[in-house]
């Protein structure tokens, strides 16, 4: 439904077919990945409750290589330059590491992974948008292309940088103390709490950087 996606790949891009419940017509549906229309954190399927997704079919490559890398923190950390490849294993092992050092991997012994995972989308922005949030940071914020003379820009980094740090507040509910995008639960909080903090971080990124946030996770029976 949602096409997540992380470190230069989105689960779109090994889908080759999904299979569905049709709600209205009490029928089964299939769609082709075209028809899926996929797009950054979504696809038909998201926001509608017509169709229950009952399965996927994958097309991976046969080879111990993975996909080439797209995305700078990955290369970094294993060593190659961008647009190269390296073993599938490997990829697979430095991926989990990094997103386990962000407390986006459940563990019972981290009390930071206790998230939805990334509780805001990166925004896309227009060329101009992205000169005024410059001129506002007064710093170059992180961005990629887009396409179309679009740029995505670290949600992240927007966060921080209109005054809300990692590790802050430190109620019930708070911002992860490894990832300025995660809101974590610390006991005893309530949907309340988190959407009260969530609001916060909204308005004070529109606000101080004029750029609005868009929640990633699905909300049910509540909004922000």
């Amino acid at each position: 439904m949602q096409n997540v996606g992380a470190y230069g790949q989105e689960v779109s891009d090994t889908i080759a077919r999904v299979y569905a419940f049709d709600r209205r017509t009490s029928q089964f549906a299939e769609f082709s990945r075209v028809e899926c229309d996929f797009k950054y954190r979504g696809s038909r399927f998201r926001g509608d409750d017509r169709f229950v997704i009952t399965a996927v079919e994958f097309v991976l490559g046969a080879s111990s290589l993975g996909a080439p890398i797209r995305y700078g923190e990955l290369s970094r950390a294993l060593d190659v330059a961008d647009g190269e490849r390296a073993p599938a294993e490997k990829i697979r092992e430095m991926v989990i590491a990094l997103r386990r050092g962000k407390g986006m991997v459940i563990d019972a012994a981290d009390s930071e992974s206790v998230s939805a995972g990334s509780f805001f989308m990166n925004p896309i922005v227009d060329s101009e948008t992205l000169a005024k949030i410059e001129i506002a940071a007064a710093a170059k914020p992180p961005s990629f292309d887009a396409g179309e003379g679009k740029f995505k820009v670290a949600a992240a980094w927007l966060i921080e940088h209109a005054g809300f740090k990692k590790g802050e507040p430190s109620g019930s509910v708070g911002i992860s103390k490894k990832h300025a995008l995660a809101l974590v639960h610390r006991g005893g909080g309530t949907t309340e709490d988190l959407l009260v903090l969530a609001r916060a971080i909204r308005d004070g990124v529109k606000s101080k950087l004029g750029v609005e946030l868009h929640v990633e996770p699905i909300l049910v029976g509540c909004k922000l």
